[in-house]
């Protein structure tokens, strides 16, 4: 179990990587908040030692997907819809790219988690492939052609190097 003072420090540092993460994969507040205990929950009673900050970053993701994934999976979760489906957007973006993230969140989830981890984590596709286990030229197809349907979404009014 990890003491208090790990845990501030790891919800400090983790905190918006995990919110917007599941803002992506559940579009839905609520749910997020939920995911967002279960991740850190586990981050306390895990003894998981990390050997960098990256690998400690890269399992808050992996692990932060792995729950969201299973919250899609819930038989509840898969048969009802929400009353309110609009698209909640995070704070740090700027409210002239609203259109570019409804767009992302559209996409199917393969392709959205690499989007995501590239432009919004900075992640490299090696680094992608890595976290998610695929392989690095998968990586860079999904990559590719998410920024097709992007383009397609969008019009072409963006450049997405």
């Amino acid at each position: 179990m990890r003491s208090e003072q790990e845990t501030n420090r790891a919800i400090e540092r983790y905190s918006d990587t995990v919110r917007r993460l599941c803002a992506v994969y559940l579009k839905n507040e609520a749910d997020t908040e939920d995911i967002f205990q279960t991740v850190f929950l586990k981050y306390v009673l895990s003894s998981v030692c990390f050997e960098s900050e990256e690998h400690e970053k890269a399992w808050f993701i992996r692990v932060t997907i792995n729950a969201c994934k299973d919250m899609l999976k819930n038989f509840f979760r898969r048969y009802t819809v929400a009353l309110d489906e609009a698209v909640q957007y995070p704070a740090e973006l700027p409210p002239d790219h609203a259109d570019v993230w409804e767009a992302v969140a559209s996409l199917p989830p393969k392709y959205r988690e690499v989007v995501y981890l590239h432009y919004y984590e900075d992640y490299t596709a090696p680094q992608i492939g890595k976290i998610l286990g695929k392989n690095v030229n998968t990586v860079y197809t999904l990559l590719n052609r998410s920024k097709q349907m992007l383009r397609e979404k969008l019009g072409g009014a963006y450049d997405y190097e």
